[in-house]
């Protein structure tokens, strides 16, 4: 397989995580967002979207979308299962998972910053629009598990949830968001960060990490 990402993307953050958790290998080639090269002709006729990331799997079957990227390999390689088997269950972790990759990342993301900025906002407002963003989507997060005993976000056991919190919360650390306000995320979060799946997807240890 290959996944064509880039080393600070959330997105790509999620999808690493999971090959990992998985024992899955896959060929990581890098695509510099802050230099545009994900709009490069080659790349958009992979992805329109001109996004990360993108996995090639084995057949040459291209997939796009963090979210439906991990499940399908998390239905095509059931083992961890990265869902729980209880419906109800199973709709409260992707309620989670999507409270963050869907209403909080894109919004605060680097398509969107450079558009305020094109408007003519200042740079104070820009970051502190990316916080405003980050802090509320975490602190419903935060709600919503407020009564999981964790350790994790919906156990013991990693799920879809964790992969999506661990890189939010790295992203919120970087538009300085205070994150005391959230003890039971960061409780998840210290949990991940001991599971080796997690702790080599990290930035800093991709080979693009400047």
């Amino acid at each position: 397989m290959r996944l064509h990402g880039y080393f600070r993307s959330s997105a790509s953050y999620r999808v690493r995580i999971a090959l990992n958790l998985k024992g899955l290998g896959a060929e990581h080639l890098p695509h510099h967002l802050r230099k545009g090269e994900q709009c490069a002709p080659s790349y958009l006729a992979i992805n329109p979207q001109g996004l990360v990331p993108t996995l090639e799997n084995d057949t040459g079957a291209i997939l796009t979308q963090s979210l439906a990227i991990i499940e399908w390999l998390d239905e095509t390689h059931p083992e961890p299962p990265l869902l729980p088997k209880d419906p109800l269950r199973r709709a409260k972790v992707r309620a989670f998972a999507m409270a963050l990759a869907c209403d909080t990342h894109p919004v605060q993301n680097l398509k969107v910053l450079a558009r305020l900025r094109q408007l003519g906002l200042p740079e104070e407002q820009v970051t502190g629009w990316a916080a405003w963003a980050n802090r509320e989507g975490l602190a419903a997060c935060e709600t919503l598990i407020a009564e999981e005993p964790g350790p994790l976000c919906f156990g013991a056991d990693p799920t879809i949830a964790d992969l999506c919190l661990v890189p939010q919360l790295a992203n919120a650390r970087r538009f300085g968001v205070d994150l005391a306000a959230f003890p039971r995320l960061l409780k998840a979060e210290a949990a991940a960060k001991t599971l080796k799946a997690f702790a080599d997807a990290a930035p800093e240890r991709q080979s693009d990490a400047e």
